[in-house]
C-alpha cells in the first residue's frame, strides 16, 4: 500500500492525504477525492485527515465549484485548509481594489468569471471598486468569504511541516513570515540543509512529485497538466496518487 521512506513519521493513528494546488480545476479535484475515498474503503484507518496546500482559485475555470467542494468536504470529514498566495491576492483585492491588475496577472480573471463577474477595464478605479464590492457580496452570500478568511498559514503533524510555498532557511518554523510561507521559491527550493521538519509544499509546479531529503513538492500543475496529486502519509510510509 505504501512505500517506506526515511525515519520521519506522522502522528500515530493518523493518515494524511495531502493535496496540491487545485487552481480552479474542480473536475479533477472531484476525481481525486473519489480516488481517496476508494483508498479509504480498501484500507480503512482510524483518523484520515485531508490537508489542502492552498491555491484553490485562479488560472482554472472552476474556482467557485472547487471551493463549494472543499466546503462540503469540511462538513463531512476532518480537513485542514492552508492559504495560498492566490487566495492572498483575492483577499487583498477585496480590501484594496486597486490591486486588480496585479491579481489579473496571476489568473484572477478566471476566478472573477467563475463568480459571474466580467471586468471591462482593469485600470479604471470605479470599475475596480465595483468589482470588489460585487465579488465580496457574492462570496459572503454563499459562504466562501468565511472559508477564505479562515485559511491557515501552516500545519504540523509529527515530523512534517505543511505549507503552501515553503519556508525561509535559518528561521525557526514558528517564526516564519506569512510572505515567505505563501510566496518563497529559490531560497527555499535550493537549500540543502535541515529545516527542522520535512516541509511538504506546493506553489512551484513540477512534472511529477518531488521528494528531497528536506522537502516534498506535490504541485503537479493541475491547471496546465490536468493532473492533481495527493501525497498519502502514514507512520513512516508514503505513497502518491494522481487524478487527471
Amino acid at each position: 500500500m505504501f512505500a517506506r521512506r526515511s525515519a520521519a513519521r506522522i502522528s500515530e493513528g493518523s493518515r494524511l492525504y495531502v493535496i496540491g494546488d487545485v487552481h480552479g480545476c474542480s473536475l479533477v479535484l472531484q476525481r481525486l477525492v473519489t480516488l481517496i475515498d476508494a483508498h479509504l474503503t480498501s484500507y480503512p484507518t482510524q483518523r484520515p485527515i485531508l490537508v489542502f496546500l492552498g491555491d484553490y482559485v485562479d488560472r482554472g475555470p472552476g474556482a467557485r465549484d472547487a471551493i463549494d467542494q472543499l466546503i462540503a468536504l469540511r462538513e463531512s470529514r476532518e480537513t485542514v485548509f492552508l492559504k495560498g498566495n492566490h487566495e492572498s491576492c483575492l483577499l487583498e483585492f477585496l480590501n484594496q481594489p486597486a490591486t486588480l491588475a496585479k491579481w489579473i496577472q496571476y489568473g484572477g480573471l478566471d476566478t472573477l468569471k467563475s463568480y459571474g463577474l466580467n471586468p471591462t477595464n482593469y485600470f479604471e478605479t470605479s470599475e475596480q471598486e465595483r468589482l470588489a464590492v460585487e465579488l465580496c457580496a457574492v462570496l459572503d452570500e454563499i459562504g466562501h468569504l468565511e472559508f477564505l478568511r479562515r485559511l491557515r498559514n501552516s500545519f504540523v503533524c509529527g515530523d512534517f511541516f505543511f505549507v503552501h510555498a515553503g519556508v525561509r532557511p535559518g528561521v525557526p518554523l514558528d517564526r516564519q513570515s506569512e510572505e515567505d510561507l505563501l510566496w518563497i521559491r529559490d531560497e527555499f527550493l535550493q537549500y540543502p540543509g535541515n529545516f527542522g521538519k520535512i516541509v511538504v509544499h506546493g506553489h512551484t509546479p513540477v512534472s511529477r512529485p518531488e521528494v528531497c531529503s528536506n522537502r516534498i513538492n506535490v504541485d503537479t500543475g493541475a491547471y496546465a497538466t490536468g493532473r492533481l496529486t495527493c501525497l498519502m502519509l502514514e507512520q513512516d510510509k508514503m505513497k502518491f496518487i494522481s487524478a487527471s
